[in-house]
């Protein structure tokens, strides 16, 4: 183990106050919250579990360490699913973000909130001023 990796390596946790290790050294029922996503779980209310720190010249304003947070995959629920009603809501609620309120049609795409109307309203009303 490099003399990076070894500083890292703290799997009881005295030295960062949780379990930690370097990348790619966690025990492998701990998994991130993406890691639990693609398998079709969440977290389900466990508190942080252990953490994988790693040096990254990125982050050199946070001294150059960044961290995942792990969760134990065996006390991990299964994801919840939107009910049709939540679904229906949904669509709806990203429907009026794509309705421009000057020609009542559907952009295709969500409206730039700082011109609040569709490009062309918008480059028509600009035409009008000028």
């Amino acid at each position: 183990m490099g003399r990076m990796r070894a500083a890292f390596f703290d799997p009881t946790g005295a030295r960062y106050g949780i379990p930690t290790w370097p990348w790619r050294m966690a025990p492998p029922h701990l998994l991130t919250v993406r890691q639990l996503t693609a398998r079709g779980l969440r977290p389900g209310g466990q508190y942080v579990q252990g953490q994988v720190l790693w040096r990254s010249r990125r982050y050199h304003a946070r001294g150059g360490v960044r961290a995942a947070y792990l969760y134990d995959q065996r006390l991990a629920l299964p994801k919840r699913t939107a009910t049709p009603a939540q679904l229906q809501a949904l669509a709806k609620a990203l429907a009026a973000r794509r309705t421009c309120p000057d020609c009542k049609t559907d952009a295709g795409y969500v409206l730039p909130r700082h011109l609040g109307v569709c490009l062309d309203c918008a480059e028509t009303s600009e035409r009008r001023a000028a």
